[in-house]
């Protein structure tokens, strides 16, 4: 047999190889083939059959965040007790879209007209001019003449727009009464709701109306929701006092929106046009803190700009409740009684000039405020009669001379300027300077008296503190004298009473503080004046902060309304979970030894307690220890009378702090230009320290027996002290400074 050969087998193996090879590619590059094909069939189907489906579908869900408003935060006093409240009502609010027109706009505003009744009040006469044009638009223009607008319009100065402003302005100035008055109860209606729905921003929902709500107004445009495009139904709420005290401050209401003042500033925070705000004081103070979290809610529309879904993405929260340091129980019966005294004061003779009463009383170690209180009296122009209106913001933003309350610290300066020490003697005396009546101290208008400075402030000696401030000047007194002192001398007392607070701002936690006015001097004897609280002029609340920096062992401590921040309660029966405790500001501490401030409280004391002191007759008998000086400051009237200028006058003053021993509270009265009539015996601002102080510690006392604290973590939420309410829409009274 014979055999092949090597190299014919070898080829053969080869050919088989190359022939599965390319049966293979040929396969593959079939089946590339058809799946190119799926592919390019499957583009083609989505292009052409689907295309426009997908591009509707990527269109609507362009999405638009959308800030709805959320209640602002509660506030309580200092146990919990509701000062400021959120009341909810039904609203009827109407979201603009990018799409819709004023027509469809106008037609809504018409619909709605027949379903509730809304208020014209607020209509200007611009707002009637302006829907005139709209509902007769081509009679409307007709009133400026072709030449007129061809004019215009060859002014090449003017832009497009300036040109249709000035042919507007032209057409409402041609609008006659009579053409307005054309408008019936019914356009005007319209016209209420329409200029509403053209407030706001595109799909910002805007309210139309919130007041008085009828359950059959909520239902009947409810059930007509799907023909009123953008028109919803909801909840809104409006903000309520339950206390009068104006330092609780003011928010704005919807329709008020955000002052312009402050437009840019809110804006930029990322608050819409008709948010409420804060207006004045502590709403306004903590405005971030009360605002809360807006909701977030996205609108997906299609490209006809047509909301047709809506998500919400953030569910926003309710601003903190914050505890104020007020203890509202206290603040009323001060407010009782300061009223009380204002009225028997007005009532003698000699109290034309008389319109005003104030009272603080805080914690001299925390700087909390436990009462701030100021009354006024004002009188209706059209009736005549009076009434007495809450100008607790009086406290920090109207100052006045305070007369012998200073003294205390006319004294400590002495001793940190080394002039006298503690203990030391001088002689109550006239001081009669060269070309210059004699000045003494009331109760020793001709003698020669030797005294301490501890009885110095329990008599109230002028001539003692007038000697204190010529040795500040660099002279000893003798009669007859020039009075030549340091250059510097009085700038140096300033700074000494500043150091107490006194010509200086406290530091309140409110806006609007105002710090005194400071004297021009115009000769030497100013001095003698200042050191006797007769020159510059001191608020309230400054000398609350003054007599507390006694009180405490000399530190001057940051007076605040603001005791807690915490989260909205989640029940409604508890105060929600604390967020920050609020701790106590030293601004500075005076330049006095520990010692020189006791034996300074010593002489306080003895005002009250004193065979001689000021206020024997008033605070000899209490059942507690405290310690204070009364003041008399005799001024030139400079108030809102100004036929009365330059009366002379009196104002009455009074600081104090008890117990002496460990002080609690210290506390001041201002009752400025109290009388006219100098020879009347007057103790109402030291009746008003006692009654308050008493009923302070009844308070206490009350308060043990009960367990109410105001240092619980877990703390209840109490019901308010009063039912009356006082809600955003209330005219605030007026208040003539």
């Amino acid at each position: 047999m014979r055999k092949l050969p090597k190299n014919n087998r070898a080829s053969s193996v080869k050919a088989r190889y190359r022939a599965n090879l390319s049966f293979r590619m040929n396969v593959l590059f079939f089946s590339i083939f058809i799946l190119f094909s799926l592919l390019i069939f499957r583009l083609g189907y989505l292009q052409i059959v689907k295309g426009e489906d997908y591009v509707r579908a990527l269109e609507r869900t362009e999405e638009i965040s959308v800030n709805t408003s959320v209640a602002r935060g509660r506030i309580y006093d200092r146990f919990g007790r509701i000062l400021v409240d959120n009341e909810p009502e039904n609203a009827i609010t109407y979201t603009k879209m990018p799409s819709t027109t004023t027509n469809e706009m106008l037609q809504i505003a018409e619909q709605l007209a027949m379903l509730i009744e809304q208020p014209i009040e607020r209509i200007t006469y611009r707002d009637k001019l302006d829907f005139w044009i709209l509902r007769n638009k081509e009679e409307a223009y007709a009133k400026v003449t072709k030449e007129e607008e061809a004019k215009l319009r060859a002014n090449e100065e003017l832009e497009s727009k300036e040109v249709q402003a000035e042919i507007d302005r032209l057409v409402r100035e041609r609008i006659t009464d009579e053409e307005l008055e054309q408008l019936s109860a019914h356009d005007l209606e319209v016209l209420a709701i329409f200029r509403e729905m053209t407030s706001g921003y595109y799909l910002s929902p805007q309210i139309i109306k919130n007041e008085n709500v009828t359950a059959e107004e909520f239902a009947r445009v409810s059930e007509r929701l799907p023909d009123l495009p953008g028109v919803n139904t909801t909840t809104d709420w409006k903000r309520v006092k339950l206390a009068s005290l104006s330092v609780l401050g003011r928010t704005t209401v919807p329709r008020k929106g955000i002052p312009l003042t402050r437009l840019d500033y809110f804006l930029a925070r990322d608050y819409s046009r008709n948010d409420r705000v804060g207006e004045s004081y502590f709403e306004a103070q903590y405005e971030e803190l009360l605002q809360g979290k807006k909701a977030v809610v996205k609108n997906i529309t299609n490209k006809q700009g047509q909301v047709v879904d809506t998500l919400t993405t953030y569910e926003g929260e309710p601003g903190n409740d914050l505890v104020t340091t007020i203890d509202i129980e206290l603040q009323k019966e001060a407010e009782r009684i300061v009223e009380e005294k204002l009225l028997e004061l007005k009532s003698l003779s000699g109290s034309k000039l008389l319109d005003r009463a104030f009272f603080v009383m805080m914690n001299p170690h925390t700087g909390e405020l436990l009462a701030v209180v100021g009354k006024k009296i004002e009188k209706d122009p059209e009736t005549g009669e009076s009434y007495v209106v809450d100008y607790s913001y009086g406290t920090f933003t109207t100052a006045y001379e305070a007369g012998s309350t200073v003294k205390g610290a006319t004294v400590l300066m002495g001793y940190k300027e080394g002039v006298i020490n503690p203990g030391q003697t001088l002689i109550d005396q006239p001081i009669k300077l060269a070309g210059t009546e004699p000045k003494s101290s009331i109760f020793n208008r001709s003698g020669a008296v030797a005294m301490n400075d501890l009885k110095a402030l329990e008599r109230s000696s002028n001539s003692y503190m007038f000697q204190i401030a010529m040795l500040m000047g660099g002279t000893k007194y003798s009669y007859n004298m020039p009075l030549l002192i340091k250059e510097d001398t009085l700038l140096r007392m300033r700074n000494g009473y500043a150091e107490f607070g006194l010509g200086v701002n406290t530091g309140i936690d409110l806006p609007g503080e105002f710090s005194g006015v400071k004297g021009i001097p115009d000769n030497p004897g100013v001095i003698l004046n200042q050191a006797i609280g007769q020159y510059d002029t001191y608020t309230t609340m400054q000398l609350a902060q003054y007599i507390s920096t006694i009180a405490n062992g000399g530190y001057r401590v940051q007076p605040r309304m603001l005791k807690e921040v915490r989260e909205p309660s989640e029940d409604g029966k508890k105060l929600g979970l604390l967020v920050e405790e609020v701790t106590p500001t030293v601004l500075n501490r005076i330049s006095n030894s520990t010692e020189e401030i006791e034996h300074v409280k010593k002489g306080l004391r003895q005002v009250y307690i004193g065979s001689q002191g000021s206020a024997r007759s008033s605070f000899s008998n209490a059942p507690y220890t405290a310690a204070g000086k009364t003041g008399t400051a005799e001024v030139v009237y400079y108030g809102p009378i100004r036929e009365e200028w330059r009366t002379d006058t009196v104002n009455l003053t009074h600081v104090g702090f008890a117990p002496y021993e460990d002080p609690e509270v210290a506390y001041a009265v201002m009752i400025p230009w109290a009388s006219t009539n100098f020879n009347l015996y007057l103790p109402h601002n030291n009746e008003i320290a006692r009654e308050i102080l008493d009923y302070y510690f009844e308070l206490k006392k009350k308060y043990e027996d009960t367990g109410l604290s105001s240092n619980t973590v877990e703390q209840q939420i109490l019901p308010p002290t009063t039912d009356d309410k006082i809600d955003e829409e209330t005219e605030e009274q007026t208040v003539n400074e």
